[in-house]
């Protein structure tokens, strides 16, 4: 997974001195077949606007006791999305890191720790299906179960000026996953534009959160 040239003139930057958490609402029904519908509320913030980073993309989230659900709004394009399901770490897309257990002092994956990419388009005959993938985390001392496909949901429409997608990770494609005992998960996400750039949860792509927990996030799953 490549990350984008920076400047370097910044010695320190201000998102690596706080450890920032985000709410994640609780949502009685996740998934509808027109797909689910997250209001302003449940809307992911991008603390990387701390250091003027780009936001051309609105991430929302919600929960229950089903697993998770992401929608993603990607605008600002002018040139179609890059995707092929064979090279996810080089596509356009939504990467999503998650641990069951949001244990930042470690710096390598365990077991209960996901990184999850979802393009909008890249798979089937015609490169133009949605697709999802489980690549493992780099140095990671433990991987999580693999995750059947039935615990998968995605869908994807193309529009003017970029896509959206909508993504449901259920409970079995999350291991440890049990908000009643760890309603805290650790978290980050990168939105991976080869037009638009790269817009984060936190810390930018001069620090190496792709395989890093310590440097995640949190959701704090709220009802």
């Amino acid at each position: 997974m490549q990350s984008p040239p920076h400047s370097g003139k910044q010695l320190l930057a201000p998102t690596f001195l706080f450890r920032f958490a985000a709410p994640c609402f609780f949502q009685k029904t996740l998934w509808a077949p027109e797909g689910p519908e997250l209001s302003e509320k449940h809307r992911v913030p991008s603390f990387g606007e701390l250091e003027r980073r780009p936001v051309f993309a609105d991430l929302r989230t919600a929960w229950n006791e089903e697993g998770l659900v992401f929608t993603l709004q990607v605008t600002g394009k002018t040139q179609s999305p890059w995707c092929r399901q064979n090279r996810p770490e080089d596509s356009d897309g939504l990467h999503l890191w998650i641990d069951t257990r949001d244990v930042h002092d470690i710096h390598r994956a365990s077991r209960f720790c996901h990184h999850f990419v979802f393009l909008p388009s890249g798979g089937g005959p015609r490169l133009d299906e949605p697709v999802s993938d489980l690549p493992p985390i780099r140095r990671a001392r433990e991987n999580p179960r693999p995750v059947p496909r039935s615990a998968l949901k995605m869908q994807s429409q193309r529009h003017a000026e970029g896509y959206s997608l909508q993504v449901l990770i259920g409970a079995a494609g999350l291991t440890g996953f049990d908000p009643e005992e760890h309603p805290r998960l650790g978290f980050t996400y990168a939105v991976v534009d080869r037009e638009l750039g790269w817009q984060t949860f936190s810390v930018g792509s001069e620090f190496p959160f792709q395989d890093d927990p310590s440097l995640w996030g949190t959701l704090d799953l709220r009802r």
